[in-house]
């Protein structure tokens, strides 16, 4: 709701200096004329963002991949990653979340680190198996 404010605020300043050349064409989002926004503009901003942030060139769609992908590696139930992306089927996550080096390395080291844990349980150097700690 903040944003949507701030946004308002703007809108209204931008229609202070168009003055009357300002469009009521009734939408949330416009150019700073009140003209609805047209398709191409926010392709063409979306595209100077990411060479601009030097981000590699993708698909709109591939942003959507990514940001399935993020929840992913956040630990975001289930559940909720369906309620954000819109997806009805957890089989979606299937197509769009992508098991990253990362995750696997995590995963990797934590059962290492399980594996490590009960063989010295198991040989009486881990401080549970030890005598001293009985």
């Amino acid at each position: 709701m903040r944003l949507l404010e701030l946004h308002r605020r703007e809108q209204a300043r931008e229609r202070a200096i168009a003055g009357q050349d300002w469009r009521e064409s009734g939408f949330v989002f416009t150019s700073p004329v009140g003209a609805p926004l047209v398709p191409s503009t926010d392709y063409d901003a979306r595209k100077r963002l990411l060479a601009d942030a030097k981000v590699r060139d993708g698909r709109l769609h591939d942003a959507r991949h990514a940001a399935a992908t993020v929840l992913l590696i956040l630990g975001v139930p289930e559940r909720v990653v369906m309620q954000i992306m819109g997806w009805s089927s957890t089989a979606m996550a299937a197509r769009y979340q992508h098991v990253t080096g990362g995750i696997l390395a995590d995963v990797a080291q934590r059962v290492g680190g399980l594996i490590w844990e009960v063989a010295n349980d198991a040989d009486g150097s881990g401080a549970e198996g030890s005598e001293e700690s009985r």
